[in-house]
């Protein structure tokens, strides 16, 4: 167990080791604990026009339970204050999660945000609730879909296409009951989403406890009762499966200092509001961010990349990015700062799917950025080839429309 954001979370189980829990997990199936992240709920006629000033998305665009990675951004510098998916649940209604690490941050994001709506359009314009009473748990991996599919619970012995996994595609969600081991249903339909956190096919499964406060153990109970399908994850195998997916970790691959062009997620930002003369183009930091997404190469001075660095000692977070035409050799460095830096680390780590390649997230110079672009990295006193690489490293398997 370590401390995480405020909670005790565990980095592994007994079972499994990191490198054999993210094996389980690209295999079979893993389920992650995420309850520590934070669930809202935003409502009323200024829902909409709120999140579409605070986020570049095109959220009147999306279909009820309809759902799409964004971002909240700064107002004025339109930097990110905190990665979120947003799920529309109807007209007036959206629910969203947001990172445990950023809740206080984002806490006081928000407040500003809503009170000054609410003192333009009144009190009741908006209703924001934050569900502290709803658990949240992911399961991830190839056989996540026919075991959750097994525990959904029928009315009688026939299914209808809502109960039907099959139809519910990368992005969507539904609620849904499961069928528990005496044959009951769950006390509360769960909110069921087909997303994640790892490059797989997975749900992401959100589970209240209003009058049921034993609901998310049933629920955990019930999807690890296949131990040969099933097993429990904790954060180490999170952690290397999204950066082999190429999954940004907020306060080290991505923070206010960064804005969603620079970060490698300008496609975030919805086609209709990149139109300066149209009034969808008005949210936090379009000014800045608009102009980067028209002109990068004038407007952005680092690109968040993928490194494959040669084998040896994994780049960690903070190791340096050397042009590797300043150096004259691959000797021990005594002095770094003779180094001619172009750029910094964020994430990285030997993978695990590759046989223990190194991979790594990085910032680089603007020019650095392109495919194939051979740089170095200081690791350990010691410089260290590295090729600019198109994440993700491993393939998506998201479920989507044939």
């Amino acid at each position: 167990m370590v401390p995480f954001a405020g909670f005790d979370m565990p980095l592994q189980y007994a079972d499994l080791s990191h490198t054999e829990s993210h094996h389980w997990t690209r295999e079979k199936a893993s389920l992650f604990d995420v309850s520590h992240m934070v669930q809202h709920r935003l409502t009323g006629p200024g829902a909409l026009p709120l999140l579409m000033k605070v986020t570049p998305s095109s959220l009147d665009k999306l279909g009820n339970n309809q759902s799409t990675l964004s971002c909240l951004l700064e107002d004025g510098t339109g930097g990110i204050v905190d990665d979120t998916v947003i799920t529309r649940q109807g007209p007036e209604a959206f629910y969203f999660v947001t990172n445990a690490g950023r809740r206080e941050e984002d806490l006081v994001f928000l407040t500003a945000e809503i009170d000054a709506y609410r003192s333009e359009h009144g009190a009741d314009s908006i209703k924001w609730e934050i569900l502290s009473d709803r658990a949240l748990i992911a399961l991830q991996g190839p056989l996540a879909a026919s075991v959750l599919q097994s525990f959904i619970y029928t009315e009688g012995d026939t299914s209808s296409p809502s109960t039907d996994l099959s139809t519910l595609y990368f992005g969507q969600s539904r609620e849904l009951y499961l069928r528990l081991p005496d044959g009951s249903k769950t006390a509360h339909p769960l909110l069921i989403s087909r997303t994640g956190y790892t490059g797989e096919d997975g749900f992401e499964i959100s589970i209240p406890t209003a009058d049921a406060p034993s609901l998310p153990d049933q629920v955990t109970e019930l999807l690890i009762s296949q131990p040969d399908k099933v097993r429990l994850a904790g954060l180490a195998a999170r952690d290397s499966l999204r950066l082999e997916a190429g999954m940004c970790l907020y306060g080290h691959d991505i923070t206010t200092a960064q804005t969603p062009p620079s970060a490698a997620l300008g496609w975030i930002v919805g086609k209709e509001r990149r139109d300066e003369a149209s009034p969808a183009s008005k949210f936090n930091g379009s000014s800045i961010i608009l102009p980067q997404l028209a002109k990068p190469s004038k407007t952005i001075s680092q690109r968040r990349v993928g490194l494959t660095i040669e084998k040896g000692a994994p780049a960690r977070e903070g190791a340096i990015i050397v042009d590797p035409s300043s150096t004259a050799s691959d000797a021990g460095i005594s002095d770094a700062s003779t180094l001619a830096q172009i750029g910094v680390v964020t994430s990285g780590l030997p993978s695990p799917s590759l046989s223990g390649t190194n991979i790594a997230m990085a910032y680089i110079k603007n020019g650095f950025h392109k495919k194939g672009t051979e740089v170095q990295v200081l690791v350990r006193n010691k410089l260290r080839k590295a090729t600019v690489t198109p994440m993700p490293w491993i393939e998506s398997k998201f479920h989507r429309p044939s």
